[in-house]
């Protein structure tokens, strides 16, 4: 039964929302739901604790309880329009329907109501007509500083009157209305008032949030509102053409010919960086940037976004696109403003009629105005960074070339002459995005050698390195992040088996079995090579009974290797390899290390011209089927049954 009322709420909740018709409406819907218990319209409100502001709740609230990252208390309230009666449940009776003026005094604007008569708008708002009184709240007149309020209630028949008549349209407008980037000519000279209806159901005007709506009046409707609203005259252009805290920011735009463009109808958010923002930057950084035409479009592009975000829109973290082309994350903090989680807005909401600007003192560089060296110094692999610079790449890194390089993640690295020219062979000669890179694809680098790239089903690998983090597009060169230190390819296999003396037994038994033509062919080949104690573990007499053999031998060497290259990071938790002889060979990763059959890889990936080995400690045995046994290929059934069970044996339980 309870599932069945849950499931019933779930199928209300749905039809409900989308049956509103604006996302306002929605959330107002879903308030509705949530207070029902408690009577006929009831309204469940959030109150950010330690504060008076309210908010209509949405299904994301609710279950989070935050608004801003603050904590909030549930109440609730009769929903717009309504009231309680005395000895019944929840608020069933509609408020009265009364003139504007008598309407302001029962919906938190008494203040309103107060300067209305003051400024001898009391019969206006009371007589014939239909109005839409934007009324600022109690708490907003208390909030409006001194000397703006002293201005006006000394001359309340010219500035109070004018003030009150910008907050009234001239005609009834409902909350559904109110759409997003309408404007409005209000009864001050026609000054537009800007309405913005956002996704999260925040309606504001000039920025004000509505914090009650559709208060309907016999002569009109009234909204109230956090705040007091000014006329808008300006467009955003002219706060940066005309603050002298943004005069850096100025000669900028001027500078990337965006002048005309801020000038432009819009509904745009500035973010607009103070002179104190741009002297944070590094001298020589910003010479560069302000001196390079690309750089500083979209250095500024950055800074702009491309709808009209009020600071009283945002409740949580949100991306939005800006004009550059990636996002910023734009969010809050209790009563601040965040950009990328930092509260670094000074001032909000400067209005203009094309959009709003708001004042912040730290400058944001995309990775598009970047050199590598700064790409790569603004990320997590800042060793890695210190170690090209020590190696004498610096210039590389800090020039004009289109380059890309290969930042490994590994830590405690430290600087070797080996490593030193290693390096080199991390800086490829063209700028590259991973999402044009192919399989087998050749990269040249800086030290002339060439480097492949490898594609498997959940990784993206250029030889031994796979690629651990998005990429970073700076101005001229980009930057991947890759998870180890790449080892170029050195020879052939058979180059890099008679290379390590762990491997001589195997590379006689590759003689042997007449398999070394094949090991310095073009490949692609992946070895699973056996040491020389994966040979030393089984009994001497059978050793030597399958050295003396050579295609016994042949087919056991040959279940080690497979016609393709596959690096440890292309392995997943279950990956199948066809060897060249004998049944598929399992591979999983756990812990870091490689299985094979079971048997653990020792090395991982030691890099060759025509493929890649990894050494293993074992001879590496079939794994069994239904209990059935599997027989390697080519190699005659007796010879098999013939070793005992501590050498080759016919197959693994798995």
């Amino acid at each position: 039964m309870q599932h069945l009322t849950l499931f019933t709420l779930a199928i209300t909740l749905i039809a409900t929302i989308c049956l509103a018709k604006s996302p306002y409406q929605s959330v107002l819907q879903h308030s509705r739901i949530r207070g029902r218990q408690h009577g006929p319209n009831v309204c469940a409100m959030q109150k950010i604790q330690g504060t008076d502001k309210k908010y209509f709740t949405n299904c994301k609230q609710w279950y989070h309880r935050k608004i801003c990252g603050k904590p909030t208390v549930i109440s609730y309230e009769c929903c717009p329009g309504y009231e309680k009666l005395s000895g019944e449940k929840g608020c069933p009776a509609a408020l009265p329907l009364v003139n504007i003026y008598n309407t302001l005094g029962m919906v938190g604007a008494a203040t309103t109501k107060m300067y209305s008569e003051r400024a001898q708008l009391r019969e206006e708002i009371e007589g014939p007509g239909s109005f839409t009184f934007f009324a600022p709240s109690n708490q907003a007149w208390a909030a409006l500083p001194t000397e703006i309020l002293d201005a006006l209630v000394s001359n309340v028949n010219i500035e109070l009157l004018n003030a009150l008549h910008y907050h009234m349209v001239n005609r009834r407008l409902t909350s559904e209305d109110l759409k997003h980037g309408s404007a409005f000519p209000s009864m001050y000279q026609d000054f537009n008032v800007h309405i913005h209806h956002y996704p999260n159901g925040i309606v504001t005007v000039n920025c004000a949030r509505l914090v009650k709506t559709d208060q309907h009046a016999t002569n009109g409707i009234v909204h109230v509102v956090d705040r007091v609203i000014t006329a808008v005259t300006n467009n955003v252009h002219t706060f940066i053409d005309t603050d002298d805290d943004l005069e850096t920011l100025r000669t900028a735009v001027a500078a990337a010919g965006l002048t005309q463009m801020l000038e432009s109808d819009g509904h745009y958010t500035v973010f607009a960086p103070t002179n104190e923002a741009f002297e944070k930057i590094p001298p020589e950084m910003l010479k560069r940037i302000l001196g390079d035409p690309v750089a500083l479009r979209d250095l500024l592009n950055y800074h702009i976004l491309k709808n009209m975000q009020c600071a009283e829109s945002i409740t949580s973290g949100t991306p939005l696109e800006t004009l550059q082309g990636t996002v910023l994350e734009v969010g809050c903090d209790g009563s601040d403003m965040t950009l990328n989680g930092k509260a670094i807005i000074q001032k909000k909401d400067q209005l203009g009629t094309n959009g709003v600007v708001h004042y912040i003192n730290e400058l944001l560089i995309p990775d598009s105005a970047k050199t590598l060296l700064e790409l790569a110094q603004g990320s997590v692999v800042t060793t890695a960074t210190k170690l090209f610079v020590d190696a004498g790449l610096g210039s590389h890194l800090s020039g004009s070339e289109a380059l890309t390089i290969l930042t490994p993640q590994n830590e405690g690295v430290k600087m070797t002459g080996e490593l030193k020219k290693l390096l080199k062979n991390h800086i490829l000669k063209e700028q590259l995005s991973s999402g044009v890179l192919y399989h087998r694809q050749e990269l040249e680098t800086l030290g002339g050698i060439k480097l492949r790239v490898l594609v498997y089903r959940n990784s993206l690998c250029i030889e031994n390195s796979c690629i651990a983090a998005h990429d970073k597009t700076g101005r001229f060169g980009s930057m991947f992040t890759v998870d180890k230190v790449l080892t170029p390819p050195m020879g052939t296999i058979m180059d890099v088996l008679k290379a390590d003396d762990r491997f001589s037994l195997l590379v006689g038994a590759i003689q042997t079995a007449g398999l070394t033509e094949l090991m310095n062919q073009a490949g692609p080949h992946t070895v699973f090579a056996p040491t020389n104690d994966a040979f030393s573990a089984l009994p001497k007499a059978d050793l030597n009974k399958l050295m003396g053999n050579p295609q016994e031998l042949a087919s056991v060497l040959k279940y080690h290797m497979a016609k393709e290259i596959l690096v440890s990071g292309g392995v997943g938790s279950h990956t199948r390899l066809k060897p060249l002889q004998g049944d598929k060979l399992e591979l999983n990763m756990r812990n870091q290390t490689v299985y094979i059959n079971k048997v653990p890889v020792v090395e991982a990936d030691l890099m060759a011209t025509n493929g890649v080995v990894h050494a293993v400690g074992a001879i590496i045995k079939p794994l069994c089927k239904s209990n059935r046994f599997t027989i390697l290929i080519g190699v005659p059934v007796d010879v098999l049954q013939g070793l005992p069970s501590n050498s080759v044996p016919l197959c693994l339980t798995s």
